[in-house]
């Protein structure tokens, strides 16, 4: 079974190495504080109530800064610790290595220097935070005694208020309400206070001080026997030293002595002796810590474990610091570009959306393109006759203008161009957006800026060459396209020079042909004119007439209905295997080739964190560390096992 002290001596261990670490509660931090689940005690009590007083007196040394006005502008972290024999010593947190022995002066290793007080620390270590100009600060002080024995701003009174409710609204603070006794106690600073935050009166203890100097023929019976205003804790009362006793230095045990004799032979305090004074209260306080302690403690230990799991889930999360080596910064940067890669082509696989709209380029965009060309309008009967007389040159045809044929779909497939082109670069703006997206869901490469930089820019010079490429493979297929023109689809063609036979009725072939050339994705707009569906009955008539103008701009349109459709199919093919096979499998060839001949200077910059995230993992490496050493100090206790 572990004792008072080793209960104690444990919250008191942790509690260092809080401060140590930084956490002495509060803030805001989406991390727990293990601070905040340590049970203490919190002295509170209005301007010159004797709260400096009180603790020196359950201490028994005398090493608190006084003077006028307000003096503890810093919270003071007070802990007592019981040695086994030795020598009597101070050590504060910030100063871990020195020990103040005498209360007059601290001991380095081979070194004794008499010129700092605990008391001047204090005020120094005060001033090093808030300066000299009695501004106050939330940061505590961290002050363990080792003993054998037992002008100020005007926002002032409400940032003290402020500071202090920071500990007092901690449930597993212990309050220390002092109020002095020659003051009205429904006018008590720390009783309001504690009224607020502790309303049934379980966690607070009411400490009446100046009892010595209440009016002759006056007490306080009231308030300590309940009365005046009931806690359920007793009220205790103390005597402290006079302003003359700390003036002269008298001794802390001969001040208990002389305020336990004020109390044994006062005529109205006598039969409450045994239950007065700065020794009983340290008992008293003592007895309730350590049953605060022995409740708390499961909630402590079911904290520090679900801590440390979230935390170590964090760290992994941020990743573990670089190692320092060039091979480690190298390996490391590699597997980055890896986790990057991956997500890239799960988004183009289909593992994760984005892909799909290169699909829509090719089933919607380019359809839809293809189709609002202008060759209604290139075909028109004038068009027709203009480009078919300048092929004819002087010499007009005699049977099929084919120069005038080949002119106009020459022509006519220069307009695919634009429609290819702008397929490669709808996907290359596709490709491009889900680089951008898959850096921004590689959680691993959030912590380094610079290389989500140079990662985006190689990506993107890689994407650009494939794009090209890609150019010119589309513009090499409407080329093709213009070099050799599909013969057999001419002989099928109805001959003029010879005999056609009129059309039976209902027999729509060169109507059929029309539509089919609209199906490839070309606007079909053919004016037939007089011919109401059927071809002349003389073919060799006026063969310079509209009509022939006509059949031959529907000709050539159902030729560019052909193409078109062919190339709705051949675009996206050669699309995909320029740039979109050339993405998924050599986005960062020529990174990696790069990378791979820089110096270790070069590959640190790369993983520059992010000033923030470094900040974030440091902060919840630091906490992880306490958590870690205080679950270490609460298995060494042995009731624990």
């Amino acid at each position: 079974m572990a004792t008072m002290e080793s209960l104690i001596g444990l919250v008191n261990r942790i509690q260092r190495a809080c401060t140590a670490l930084g956490d002495y509660g509060g803030g805001d931090s989406a991390l727990a504080s293990l601070w905040d689940a340590l049970p203490s005690v919190v002295v509170v009590g209005g301007q010159s109530s004797g709260k400096s007083s009180v603790l020196e007196s359950i201490v028994g040394r005398d090493f608190l800064p006084r003077g006028s006005g307000i003096v503890t502008r810093r919270p003071l972290v007070l802990q007592l610790q019981k040695t086994e024999g030795g020598q009597e010593y101070a050590e504060f947190g910030h100063m871990p290595q020195r020990k103040f022995t005498d209360f007059c002066k601290f001991i380095v290793p081979k070194f004794i220097f008499s010129i700092a007080l605990v008391r001047q620390e204090i005020q120094d270590e005060t001033d090093r935070i808030t300066g000299k100009s009695k501004q106050i600060s939330p940061i505590p002080i961290h002050l363990s005694i080792f003993s054998p024995t037992e002008g100020q701003p005007e926002s002032i009174v409400e940032d003290i208020e402020k500071m202090v409710r920071t500990y007092v609204d901690k449930p597993n603070s212990i309050i220390l309400a002092i109020s002095p006794a020659n003051q009205d106690i429904a006018t008590s600073d720390a009783i309001k206070l504690a009224k607020e935050v502790d309303p049934l009166g379980e966690r607070t203890f009411g400490v009446l001080t100046k009892l010595d100097l209440m009016d002759k023929g006056t007490n306080a019976l009231d308030v300590l026997e309940g009365r005046a205003y009931r806690l359920q804790h007793p009220w205790v009362g103390i005597v402290n030293r006079s302003q003359a006793d700390i003036i002269k230095n008298t001794d802390m045990i001969y001040a208990r002595r002389k305020e336990q004799e004020y109390f044994y032979t006062s005529t109205d305090y006598g039969h409450l002796a045994s239950k007065m004074g700065s020794e009983y209260l340290a008992k008293l306080l003592s007895q309730h810590l350590e049953s605060v302690i022995k409740a708390k403690i499961p909630g402590i230990i079911s904290l520090i474990n679900k801590g440390i799991e979230e935390m170590e889930a964090e760290l992994d999360r941020l990743g573990r610091p670089i190692a320092v080596d060039d091979g480690a910064k190298l390996y490391t940067i590699l597997e980055l570009c890896r986790a990057f890669d991956k997500i890239f082509k799960e988004h183009l696989d289909g593992g994760r959306a984005g892909g799909d709209r290169i699909y829509g380029v090719f089933d919607n965009q380019l359809p839809a393109a293809l189709k609002k060309l202008p060759f209604d309008k290139h075909l028109s009967l004038q068009n027709v006759k203009k480009i078919v007389s300048e092929a004819d040159g002087y010499q007009p045809h005699l049977i099929a203008p084919e120069q005038g044929y080949r002119r106009l779909i020459e022509r006519s497939l220069n307009y695919f161009r634009g429609p290819a082109e702008a397929s490669v670069d709808a996907v290359h703006f596709v490709l491009k957006e889900l680089v951008r997206k898959s850096i921004g869901e590689t959680e691993e490469l959030r912590r380094f800026p610079s290389l989500q930089s140079t990662l985006a820019t190689a990506a993107t010079q890689s994407l650009e060459k494939f794009r090209e490429e890609s150019k010119k493979t589309v513009v090499r297929l409407v080329d093709m396209e213009s070099s050799y023109l599909t013969v057999d689809f001419f002989r099928k063609l109805p001959q003029e020079g010879g005999p056609t036979p009129t059309p039976a009725p209902g027999d729509r072939s060169a109507d059929r042909r029309a539509v089919s050339a609209d199906r490839r994705g070309v606007s079909v707009s053919t004016d037939r004119g007089e011919e109401k569906g059927k071809y002349p009955s003389d073919p060799l008539g006026d063969r310079y007439g509209d009509a022939h103008f006509r059949r031959i701009g529907s000709n050539v349109l159902s030729y560019i209905g052909m193409v078109s459709e062919t190339l709705r199919v051949t675009i996206p093919k050669a699309v995909v295997y320029c740039q979109v096979k050339e993405a998924r499998q050599n986005l960062l060839h020529y990174f990696y080739i790069q990378i791979g001949r820089r110096e270790g200077k070069e590959l640190g910059e790369l993983l520059d964190e992010d000033p923030t995230l470094m900040s974030k993992r440091q902060e919840i490496a630091k906490r992880l560390e306490l958590y870690k050493a205080a679950r270490d100090e609460i298995d060494a206790v042995a009731w624990v096992r």
